[in-house]
This record gives C-alpha cells, sequence and structure tokens, in this order.
C-alpha cells in the first residue's frame, strides 16, 4: 500500500489546513494537496494526503473512513497511480464523424436553394 491517501466527498468549505491538523492525528503528514479548478479555484471536493510512513497511511484510513467532516462523510482510501492521457481523449465537434453535423451539410442543413 502506498502512503499517499485520496480523501473524497469533502465540502467544499474545507482547508487544506482542517485536513492537515485532521490527519495529524493519525501520524506525520507529509502534504496535503486540495484539488481545485483550475478557472474557479473552488475546492472539486476532493483532496490527496501524504502520511510521512504506510503505518500511519493505514491508521488514517481506519480513523477516518466514514468519517464526519462538516456535516460530510468523508472517504478515505489508498491514492491511485494517475493514469496517461494521452492523445487518445475524445473531444472537440464532430469528433468520430468525420466533422460532419448528423449527416447534414456544414453549410445549410436542410435547407433548400
Amino acid at each position: 500500500m502506498e502512503k499517499k491517501l485520496y480523501v473524497g466527498n469533502l465540502a467544499f468549505t474545507t482547508t487544506e489546513d482542517e485536513i492537515r491538523e485532521l490527519f495529524a492525528q493519525a501520524g506525520v503528514v507529509e502534504s496535503v494537496t486540495m484539488i481545485k479548478d483550475r478557472d474557479s479555484g473552488t475546492s472539486k471536493g476532493f483532496a490527496f494526503v501524504e502520511m510521512s510512513n504506510q503505518t500511519e497511511a493505514e491508521q488514517a484510513i481506519s480513523m477516518f473512513n466514514g468519517y464526519n467532516l462538516a456535516e460530510r462523510e468523508i472517504k478515505v482510501s489508498p491514492a491511485k497511480p494517475r493514469e496517461e492521457r494521452g492523445d487518445s481523449r475524445s473531444g472537440g465537434y464532430g469528433q468520430g464523424r468525420g466533422g460532419s453535423r448528423g449527416g447534414r451539410s456544414q453549410r445549410g442543413g436542410n435547407r433548400r436553394y
């Protein structure tokens, strides 16, 4: 098991300091990273906590998974490695259909001239 933990179902008002203070009860907290929306800067409701060793990480999971923080039952589990994104991401208008708009001409749809 890793010493890095995923902490989910956080209230959007929860701060990194509050998480650090809570998890310090289980051992030495090396880092807390609150995940925020890049545009608005508001919390996305989850964070990553890195404990100083695996034993403390396991202790934090047993102490805080299901713990009530700010009237929310938080979820604590080992963090999974980040998956590589590569070029396979879909996006953009008309992807996968040759750029057409559902079989209609891009210049005028079903209009007759």
